[in-house]
């Protein structure tokens, strides 16, 4: 494996290959075309003096510049920096001080925001404006860059290890940590991606992820690069433009978390969506309800659980098709240049536990280790982390999984998520499931409670659907108790209007914890 010009390359093979769709307006842009704009884009940031190794943020919506941004990084190995948006400007202060970038190109949302911004950080030189063509006189990025020539820039030494983005984690507590996504991270993503998912250059996702998460760079995006396959590029997720484009967009897969599809299947237009042209479709970023899967069956759709993390490309397993109804909720196996462990917990995640491989033959439940190429190296300036998180070369993800007696991966929770009743361990994920199959939950959440008796126990937040607003939280908890060990069934129940999201649409338990927990 060795790092190379993705889009030059492409550009080479598949020069007339549709490689992007704007969703807004419709045009269609070839590998040749796209190529051509980021080289203009790579000669701009190399004007302004930018090298190898500098920082460049971006405070964006998705667009294509963005995507023009990220692989003109790569032509001249500096490091993008993918602003989250959804973030306070005290927060993304923090982070901007943290990656120190030279400079910051921010879109037409954020103008008043970067005047913020501007007064309060100190580290970038320049900033630079995207239009949305009703404010061209402030589009200073357009204006330079188009004034640079299409051909390539001068050829830089660019190996494995160079970075390629810093993609911020979530984070649980404190700063969220820069994870150094290299150039080699990312292509192995796309090989192991494409080998065992079976992507091909026919295959068109659409891209309406958000940019600041590694989903949106990397589940199908870059793989569909290495393929020669086409993104359809959306600003952002919009239930309507979805089903618009799985019924004559020419989509053949699709990516998006559990909320997403939740607002699918709760959409009018739900009943009648063709989904006969999709090869697949992916739920990944937490877990997804058995109901939801059901539903896309019953429409014929091989709908599966995905799983990955901003450190380990992000995909990582691959449920086989004759599976899809036959482990309901497994992930499967490994990807093909991937290997995975379980390490057991025990004794209340103080002291290590045993350590499973994945081809032992045994069932096992505990925390997922991950090791191969697509794996980070580290966090940026977080030395400590970094070598916390990858000790004795495997990826400690945080991640519970149980491996059943067939090899077949199945993901039951986060390490920190869980929390310990009367002495057993509980998952809020299985309790979210099973409330989920109940007809009248929209949502649910579950988190660990201080409670005097047992230590912790279950506070279960839930959105109920319209039609079924008297549903009481007495026959919830009988429904739990027919179908849950009695240590697992939440003590308590509060009904809500919403359940909060975290930038990449998955329920904040963080915010639940600190508003609920106590």
């Amino acid at each position: 494996m060795f790092a190379m010009d993705w889009l030059a390359k492409r550009a080479e093979l598949s020069p007339n290959q549709i490689a992007l769709t704007i969703q807004k307006t419709g045009e269609s842009i070839t590998y040749a075309d796209w190529n051509a704009s980021s080289n203009q884009v790579a000669h701009w940031l190399l004007s302004l003096g930018i090298q190898k190794g500098d920082r460049v943020a971006v405070l964006a919506m998705n667009c294509k510049e963005y995507l023009d941004i990220w692989f003109a990084c790569g032509k001249i190995g500096a490091i993008l920096q993918n602003l989250n948006w959804r973030l306070t400007n005290d927060e993304l202060c923090k982070l901007i001080s943290d990656a120190t970038p030279d400079v910051l190109i921010y879109g037409p949302s954020f103008v008043e925001r970067v005047k913020e911004l501007q007064a309060n950080t100190t580290s970038i030189k320049e900033w630079f404006a995207l239009s949305d063509k009703a404010s061209e006189e402030d589009a200073a990025f357009q204006k330079g860059m188009l004034k640079c020539p299409k051909n390539a820039v001068p050829p830089i030494e660019l190996t494995p290890d160079t970075p390629w983005v810093i993609c911020y984690t979530g984070g649980t507590t404190g700063l969220p940590k820069g994870a150094i996504i290299s150039h080699g991270n990312v292509t192995a993503n796309a090989i192991n991606t494409v080998s065992s998912w079976g992507l091909d250059a026919n295959d068109v996702a659409i891209l309406n992820a958000p940019l600041f998460h590694v989903g949106g760079l990397n589940v199908f995006t870059s793989p569909l690069v290495y393929m020669g396959g086409r993104s359809i590029l959306c600003e952002s997720f919009d239930v309507d433009k979805v089903f618009d484009l799985v019924e004559s967009g020419g989509v053949t897969v699709f990516f998006g978390v559990p909320t997403m599809f939740i607002m699918m299947q709760e959409h009018p237009r739900w009943e009648e969506a063709d989904f006969s042209k999709l090869k697949f479709v992916i739920s990944g970023g937490a877990s997804c309800p058995l109901p939801v899967f059901e539903k896309f069956w019953a429409k014929g759709v091989s709908f599966k659980t995905g799983y990955g993390l901003t450190e380990a490309g992000p995909n990582t397993f691959w449920l086989p098709e004759e599976d899809v109804q036959k482990k309901p909720g497994s992930v499967g196996f490994p990807l093909m240049h991937i290997q995975v462990a379980v390490r057991e917990v025990r004794d209340d995640n103080k002291e290590e536990g045993a350590l499973h491989l994945s081809n032992n033959g045994k069932e096992v439940e505990g925390e997922l280790l991950i090791r191969g190429p697509h794996v980070i190296q580290g966090y940026w300036n977080q030395p400590e982390a970094s070598a916390k998180a990858l000790e004795g070369g495997w990826l400690r993800t945080g991640d519970l999984v149980r491996k059943d007696k067939d090899g077949y991966f199945y993901i039951i929770g986060r390490l920190k998520d869980m929390f310990i009743s009367g002495g057993e361990n509980v998952y809020p994920a299985e309790i979210e499931s099973t409330l989920h199959e109940h007809a009248a939950v929209a949502e649910a959440a579950v988190i660990g409670v201080p409670e005097p008796k047992w230590g912790e126990v279950g506070l279960a937040l839930i959105r109920l659907h319209e039609e079924s607003a008297d549903t009481d939280a007495a026959e919830l908890l009988t429904y739990c108790k027919e179908r849950l060990a009695g240590y697992k069934v939440p003590r308590k129940m509060q009904f809500v209007s919403e359940i909060p999201k975290t930038g990449a649409g998955k329920i904040d338990k963080k915010l639940l914890q600190k508003q609920f927990g106590n």
